[in-house]
């Protein structure tokens, strides 16, 4: 027997007794205060928020706020009307010069205000990182409290990438100077619906 052989042998032998796993952690449900948390941390992290009704509110927004870019993109049909079409899988180079695009989200989480986005979603992976701003949509059902309940509510989900996004690129010294934009898009608008 090696030495690895009986190192591995002993650690098998001295394994602690087996204990059940502790219960499921439970939050607070999602509600006001899940959307007033989640409003809150996503203006201090550099954020900003539109509260909507509707997709109509949205595209006068988009047409009164952005009516000086030049590369508007969606994937959602519903903003059709004010956004490039015909811009889904081209090569991930042309998106290079995009001013705003505005994606949905899954759901947003109130404790740190990260949205879960899924590659079905972006129709791109590299779109919601390379755009100079970005704009998401959720509604604001779909808030819940904490990541535990994210990752709850994400379970055994099949999606080929994903991700949890918060407010706009940021990066920070040890200085304490933050610059917002450093690597990614330099503002982040999430668009409250409902």
């Amino acid at each position: 027997m090696t030495s690895r052989e009986e190192i591995l042998a002993k650690v098998k032998t001295n394994q602690p007794d087996a204990r059940p796993l502790p219960a499921d952690l439970t939050t607070v449900p999602g509600g006001m205060e899940s959307v007033m948390q989640f409003k809150t941390v996503l203006t201090t992290i550099g954020g900003a928020i539109v509260e909507v009704a509707n997709f109509e509110e949205i595209a006068q927004y988009i047409k009164q706020e952005f009516k000086d870019k030049k590369r508007l993109i969606s994937t959602l049909p519903e903003l059709g009307s004010v956004t490039e079409s015909g811009w889904e899988n081209k090569d991930p180079h042309s998106y290079e010069n995009v001013d705003l695009a505005v994606i949905k989200a899954h759901f947003g989480v109130a404790e740190n205000a990260a949205l879960w986005i899924t590659e079905d979603l972006m129709q791109q992976r590299v779109v919601p990182f390379i755009c100079q701003q970005l704009a998401v949509v959720v509604n604001k059902a779909d808030i819940v409290a904490t990541m535990h309940d994210a990752y709850s509510k994400i379970g055994d989900a099949d999606y080929g990438f994903g991700s949890f996004i918060a407010g706009p690129s940021k990066t920070a010294d040890i200085e304490q100077s933050l610059v917002l934009g450093a690597h990614g898009p330099k503002s982040m608008t999430v668009f409250l619906l409902g």
